[in-house]
């Protein structure tokens, strides 16, 4: 059992309510240390609230979208004796000491923190974009199927996402336009077989979107041609942007070493250049994100805090 320290509230304060932060407190209720997360969000499950599609890959576990293993998980959670606090915004760290800040004031410290704060989809953040999300931007192609019906779809994007919906909604939609600013696909051989041939789906390469149009509703999206320089105005309907993701370190910038592409520097127990400060899943992981890295993150972050703590209390 650890030793309790009365300075702090918690063994580990945890950040971020998505499969690793989750699976963290799991294994510090198993460790014998108290643990809290917080989540910014209304409810937990991170990037698991974003898959509307079966999960078939998670090792002893099929669900048939991501909320249905979010809610698995969770209801483990709730059986222990874990604080959960939806809806927490940080404004403010001060992770030397081992503290953070809500939006409403309310400071929680520990012993250890542990950064799981995961992921975004990548915005093109050019004009119109914000205004017509909802309004023809979809986030979710699966979810949304019967939004694309003989519409005219445009996709953003040349990776697995971009492609694996191509070849799913180009059946429903009356056209599939792909703009994809590199010269060819980056997607797995496997997502650009499926595409071979199919003469519903278009590509527009070296190619990006510059601006979204409409009144009410999404009704045009203006393309750039990088090597020409020439510029055109697709009449559509409906936008799906996958570009990506990028992890959520804005609110860290400045206070842990973060790379080149703001992903968190850990070593190979999860730890940060801070004495006591771990990071996991998603947001330390630009390699492999996956649900399964970030579950193994989480126990190895756990059983390398549970041995810090009672290590430094003993000396």
């Amino acid at each position: 059992m650890t030793v309790k320290n009365s300075q702090f509230d918690f063994d580990v304060l945890v950040i971020g309510g998505g499969p690793a932060g989750l699976a963290t407190a799991l294994w510090c209720d198993d460790l014998g240390m108290s643990a809290v997360v917080l989540e910014r969000q209304t409810e937990f499950g991170g990037q698991l609230l974003n898959i509307h599609a079966a999960i078939r890959n998670y090792p002893g576990l099929e669900t048939a979208n991501g909320r249905e293993m979010r809610d698995v998980f969770l209801l483990q959670v709730q059986q222990r004796n874990i604080k959960l606090k939806a809806a927490a915004e940080i404004a403010e760290t001060d992770l030397a000491e081992l503290s953070v800040t809500d939006s409403e004031g309310s400071v929680y410290s520990a012993q250890a923190i542990v950064i799981a704060t995961g992921v975004r989809r990548r915005r093109l953040n050019v004009e119109g974009e914000s205004e017509f999300y909802g309004k023809g931007i979809i986030v979710s192609g699966q979810r949304d199927r019967e939004l694309i019906k003989e519409k005219r779809l445009l996709i953003v994007g040349g990776g697995d996402a971009a492609l694996e919906n191509a070849a799913l909604l180009s059946d429903e939609a009356a056209e599939t336009t792909v703009v994809i600013r590199r010269s060819g696909p980056s997607a797995r051989t496997e997502f650009i077989d499926k595409l071979k041939g199919n003469a519903r789906v278009k590509f527009l390469f070296d190619s990006e979107v510059t601006a979204f149009t409409g009144g009410e509703m999404l009704s045009g999206a203006t393309v750039k041609n990088n090597k020409s320089g020439t510029t055109d105005i697709l009449d559509i309907d409906v936008a799906l942007i996958r570009i990506g993701v990028e992890p959520n370190t804005e609110i860290l910038a400045g206070a842990v070493d973060l790379d080149p592409h703001c992903y968190i520097n850990v070593d190979h127990e999860c730890e940060t250049n801070l004495p006591g400060v771990f990071a996991i899943g998603d947001v330390a992981n630009p390699i492999s994100p996956t649900i399964s890295t970030a579950i193994g993150t989480a126990s190895t972050a756990a059983k390398r805090i549970f041995v810090w703590i009672n290590h430094k209390e003993k000396l």
